[in-house]
C-alpha cells in the first residue's frame, strides 16, 4: 500500500465523513461546495462541526471520483 492512500475519518457527531486520498482527482467540487468544512491549506483539513449535516452529505454526493463518502453515526 502507497503511504499516500491514507484514509482518515472526521465526525460531527451526527454523521463520519471518510476521506480516501488516493482515491483524490482534485476536483474541488469539496471545497466549492462547502468552504466551511472543506480547507485544504489547514490542518485538519476537514471540519465537519462547521456545517450542517444535511449540507455536508449534498456536497459529499458531488465527489466525481469517490475520495470522499459518509455513513450516519449510530443515535446514542
Amino acid at each position: 500500500m502507497d503511504p499516500k492512500d491514507l484514509t482518515k475519518e472526521y465526525t460531527n457527531g451526527e454523521i463520519t465523513i471518510v476521506w480516501q486520498s488516493g482515491k483524490c482527482i482534485h476536483s474541488g467540487n469539496c471545497v466549492k461546495g462547502n468552504p466551511d468544512v472543506f480547507k485544504p491549506r489547514e490542518k485538519p483539513w476537514i471540519t465537519p462541526e462547521n456545517s450542517n449535516s444535511e449540507k455536508i452529505m449534498q456536497t459529499i454526493d458531488t465527489c466525481p471520483s469517490g475520495a470522499l463518502s459518509y455513513y450516519r453515526n449510530a443515535a446514542l
